[in-house]
């Protein structure tokens, strides 16, 4: 199956899923459109309310059978639709959390007749109760004060104090600001911490990555730095175009990747493989 590794395919997922083998994928990172109408440079983020669910349902159905017996599938959704689309999933999925992604919006601004929503919902789900997940990938560090605190005899030599304590379910990440160095021109780019601690917890070294709505490129990037290989679907050609450059840069900026990661295109889109490839190795070259 590697001529389906590490590409990502300029179509919509229902149209390419057939391509991907049952039970072969470690892990699912699906970011679709909210029902919020963003422009997308398509009408996917458009439709009706039931329209919604109903598509939704349709490509969790498509992608749930290729993920392996201990495998994982962490969607992104936001307040107004995930109690249903989490339900449906329950049918077939078990639930393991519901993650709250607080986006550290600034104080100032804000609806003045409800509550600002600030916060997107990531559901965690499973094939059974023996998947994959490796904490220790994901622990994060004790401050310095705290290790101080905690120089009692009982605390020392304790692994917990030394490799760091468990997430929780409430991840406080900034969305990415307009100067930051990873921003693309994508209206709902999420940030690459978020989908490497995912990649980290959830898949192993070498592991299957799939990404219904590759969008800005986010968890390709996440995989090439994190060695895992990654699947991906996009239907709109110029976030590929964008996923190729942002693929190029992370490869030429580092000498640990040697293969060279393909987009498959349409003819109509940005030039064959053979010449994306050349122009990639001559860039290298440079």
């Amino acid at each position: 199956m590697e001529e389906i590794l590490n590409k990502i395919f300029n179509e919509d997922v229902l149209n390419g899923i057939s391509k991907i083998p049952n039970n072969f994928v470690d892990l699912v990172v699906a970011d679709p459109p909210y029902c919020l109408g963003k422009d997308y440079g398509n009408n996917s983020d458009k439709l009706k309310p039931k329209d919604y669910l109903e598509w939704s349902k349709k490509w969790i159905d498509a992608v749930v059978p290729k993920i392996k017996n201990r495998g994982s599938f962490y969607i992104f959704l936001t307040w107004q639709h995930s109690p249903e689309i989490f339900s449906y999933m329950k049918k077939n999925l078990i639930m393991i959390n519901e993650i709250i992604w607080d986006r550290k919006v600034p104080s100032m601004g804000g609806s003045t007749i409800k509550f600002s929503s600030v916060h997107d919902n990531i559901g965690f789900f499973v094939k059974s109760r023996d998947y994959y997940f490796d904490i220790d990938a994901i622990r994060i560090p004790y401050d310095e004060a705290t290790k101080k605190v905690r120089t009692r005899p009982r605390f020392v030599g304790k692994k917990w104090l030394e490799v760091g304590y468990n997430p929780k379910d409430i991840w406080s990440v900034s969305r990415i600001h307009a100067e930051a160095p990873e921003r693309e021109d994508h209206p709902t780019q999420k940030p690459l911490e978020i989908i490497e601690r995912i990649i980290n917890a959830s898949s192993p070294e070498e592991g299957v990555v799939l990404d219904p709505f590759m969008g800005s490129g986010t968890t390709a990037i996440a995989c090439i730095k994190l060695n895992r290989n990654y699947i991906g679907f996009e239907i709109n050609p110029q976030y590929c175009k964008m996923v190729e450059k942002r693929i190029k840069k992370v490869k030429s900026d580092s000498s640990l990747f040697n293969a060279f990661e393909q987009i498959t295109l349409p003819s109509e889109g940005f030039g064959s493989k053979q010449n994306a490839l050349f122009n990639l190795e001559a860039e290298r070259k440079v």
